[in-house]
């Protein structure tokens, strides 16, 4: 035996530290390769066993830890299915016995051997008359032990909190949390990032002792310090990444963009037939005076469906327009990219068709560019991109391909951002000889500590007030099994708001074709109405019924309830002509109702549209729902939504739908969602296949601590910008936010 064992550090093998069998089981089903790897492997849970309890006192349903003494062991095959029973009677010198009882796991007896005393911990269950505990958690004390040593087992055991880790069939959370154990013995911490005055500022414990306790904590106190300590390093290092990638951007070239005293913009604003609301002022003024600085502007804008985003980001391209620039509004779908293109040449008139005969040769032209273009007209909207013809382009993705060159881009606008994978966002920018100035857009409200910690190196303008005339959109959960007569109801509505001259829209979460969808679930039996027969089943529930289509609803619709409307289908499938067709037709009012999937989510605006109807409601997400709900009460008469849906009342998918149509407070909505749901990958893992690195961090918990750290690292970035002081520091934030999802962050 070596006189000195070899200290382990974040970067030690761990087949070094566990062997090559554990280390390859770790390797192969979790991912853990580095002492560093399972060191930062938080358990997602602890189980408090609590004080070992008397036999005599035991009540049915108890959760009890019993000290005490193995008196038989037997094992007999069991009667109702194949396989055998192990049962270990035990017994703490009381008199009274307690049977533990273990399935097809015979090989127990080896160790629960008759004489053996261990603490026993479990749930107390009755059969037939006797009091039992199924499949005990135990730990036998040595068969060695002096009675102080016993005691201090039966102390670590009966007062613990039990690590019970993110874990794989073939690795479980025993195994894993003895591997932990077996690498405390030798963990050298690495130096702590922290300056020692940031831990002292916020009362934060040394990061060695942080992650002793983590795994292995003293008590909840303890605990509680150890989670503290390390959610602070996550959000300081996000918030570090944030600060200095803003601090860099600030000072990275850009072509300023001022604003022209006379020019397209004062035109457009003249021509304007009503006021601006004051949020769209001052989120112009922002915004106009970001694109005035010769440094690129990053900034997030957000607002609630309906609340005139898309004005805000045609009076910012018109600027750099009048700057001798080229503005890029870049939207998800085709259906979006023509509705943009559409309602902008709209807005512009003459001022948008420089070199027509009706147009202002003061002007400008909007171009549009989508990937279902024929070639000659491809080729002509192409050259007017290239040659700075086209002072604003509008498009899909197909604006990233190569061949899409720009004379001069100056501006981008992602509509929808989050519909785009980062690398597609990052294509267009780099289509531009120096940075662009770059608007991102969302109707998706955001929390603000996700915004904090996700577009923290953007500035964020909101737009929360409604234009004037918009009419409010009333909700409500239609519970079609319950009660069917209110679907009758619903159909009966949305018919008397067509005769009064309105339009409605019917949403399906699924397309259907022939009898068969994409993804080969056959149709609902009934397409227009609940399947009565035993549908409703909780979430997740295998005896739900396939989500309602398009193509079976709309025939439905047509041959039942809204007989004699005029009815049309919109999907993501139809070829772009047809789809063109249908939405030209729905806006000029010769269609009644229009039977679609999400593809009228966002970006369609037709004011006549007062009811909307969506199947299933329980099947689209908060967010989704608040997005397709904004389709509605776009003009000045009253709307209503109706949420349809099977969720019997109680259940989490019926809480959401209530919880939707209860507000239209989209801020509000944004948080039920995160409440609901994972929060999921803020630094972009699933982008990556890399795990996430805010193991511990919760957006919507950890609000106060969030904006501290963020409030810490402005104060050490501003003196010193590059922490060449702070090696550790430095070191530590590569290692959480690396490379790659630090470039995630900044295309954010």
């Amino acid at each position: 035996m070596s006189e000195t064992t070899t200290a382990t550090t974040t970067t030690t093998p761990l087949e070094q530290v566990l062997g090559g069998k554990t280390a390859k089981a770790l390797a192969d089903h979790l991912d853990l390769h580095t002492a560093g790897d399972l060191i930062y492997h938080f358990p997602r849970r602890y189980d408090e066993r609590g004080e070992h309890t008397d036999m005599r006192r035991l009540e049915v349903g108890e959760q009890v830890t019993l000290l005490a003494q193995v008196r038989a062991v037997n094992v007999k095959p069991m009667r109702a299915r194949r396989g055998n029973m192990l049962e270990v009677t035990i017994g703490d010198g009381s008199g009274a016995t307690l049977t533990c009882t273990f399935f097809n796991q015979a090989w127990r007896q080896r160790e629960l051997r008759t004489g053996r005393w261990g603490l026993f911990a479990g749930k107390v269950t009755d059969f037939r008359g006797k009091r039992q505990l199924n499949g005990p958690a135990y730990q036998l004390l040595s068969a060695d032990a002096t009675e102080d040593e016993a005691a201090e087992e039966i102390e670590e055991f009966a007062g613990a909190l039990i690590p019970v880790y993110p874990a794989a069939a073939a690795v479980p959370t025993w195994v894993i949390s003895k591997c932990v154990r077996t690498l405390l013995d030798t963990f050298q911490p690495p130096d702590d990032p922290l300056p020692a005055t940031t831990r002292a500022g916020h009362n934060l414990i040394g990061i060695g002792r942080a992650l002793h306790e983590i795994h292995r904590p003293s008590s909840q106190e303890d605990l509680y310090r150890a989670k503290y300590r390390l959610k602070w390093d996550e959000a300081f290092a996000v918030q570090l990444t944030l600060v200095q990638r803003k601090a860099n951007a600030a000072a990275a070239p850009a072509i300023a963009r001022p604003r022209a005293e006379s020019g397209l913009l004062a035109k457009f604003d003249a021509a304007l037939p009503y006021e601006l609301t004051e949020g769209q002022r001052d989120v112009g003024e922002e915004i106009a005076a970001d694109l005035a600085r010769p440094h690129p502007m990053h900034r997030l804008l957000q607002g609630e469906v309906g609340s005139g985003k898309t004005l805000v980001s045609v009076r910012a391209m018109l600027q750099v327009v009048d700057a001798g620039g080229q503005a890029a509004l870049l939207a998800p779908t085709e259906v979006l990219a023509t509705q943009h293109f559409r309602g902008i040449s709209a807005q512009l008139g003459p001022l948008g068709r420089a070199g027509e005969i009706d147009g202002d040769p003061a002007g400008t032209q909007v171009t549009l560019v989508t990937g279902s273009q024929g070639a000659k007209a491809r080729r002509a909207a192409l050259a007017k991109v290239a040659d700075g013809t086209a002072g604003i382009v509008v498009g899909t993705h197909a604006l990233l391909y190569e061949g899409v060159d720009f004379s001069d881009l100056g501006l981008v606008v992602v509509d929808e951002q989050h519909r785009f994978g980062v690398e597609q966002r990052d294509a267009l920018r780099a289509k531009a000889a120096q940075p662009p100035h770059v608007l991102v857009m969302t109707a998706t409200p955001i929390p603000r500590t996700v915004a904090m910690t996700v577009y923290g190196d953007l500035e964020t303008s909101v737009l929360s007030q409604l234009p004037r005339g918009r009419s409010p959109i009333a909700s409500h959960v239609v519970p079609a099994l319950e009660k069917p007569q209110f679907l009758d109801r619903a159909w009966k509505r949305l018919r008397e708001e067509v005769k009064a001259g309105h339009q409605a829209y019917v949403v399906c979460p699924r397309i259907g074709e022939a009898g068969s969808d994409e993804d080969g679930e056959p149709p609902s039996d009934s397409a227009f109405s609940p399947d009565r027969d035993g549908g409703g089943a909780a979430d997740g529930e295998a005896a739900r019924r396939p989500p309602l289509a398009v193509m079976d609803v709309a025939p439905a619709l047509e041959e039942g309830p809204l007989k004699g409307l005029r009815i049309a289908i919109l999907h993501g499938k139809l070829p772009a002509d047809e789809k063109d067709a249908v939405m030209r037709a729905f806006a000029a009012g010769a269609l009644d109702v229009l039977v679609s999937t999400t593809v009228i989510e966002v970006g369609v605006d037709v004011p006549n549209s007062t009811v909307m109807i969506i199947m299933d409601a329980d099947r689209f997400g908060v967010s989704q729902l608040h997005q397709l709900r904004g389709r509605v009460g776009r003009g000045s008469a009253a709307a209503v939504c109706l949420l349809v849906s099977e969720a019997a009342e109680g259940t989490p998918a019926r809480e959401r739908l209530e919880a939707v149509a209860s507000t239209t407070d989209g801020f509000r909505l944004s948080e039920i969602d995160l409440e609901q749901r994972r929060e999921g990958d803020v630094l972009g893992a699933s982008q990556s296949g890399k795990h996430s690195h805010l193991r511990l961090l919760s957006l919507l918990r950890d609000e106060k601590l969030i904006k501290e750290a963020r409030a810490e690292a402005a104060s050490l970035v501003e003196d010193d910008p590059m922490l060449s002081r702070y090696p550790a520091l430095a070191a530590s934030v590569a290692a959480l936010v690396d490379e790659e999802r630090a470039e995630f962050l900044e295309k954010g």
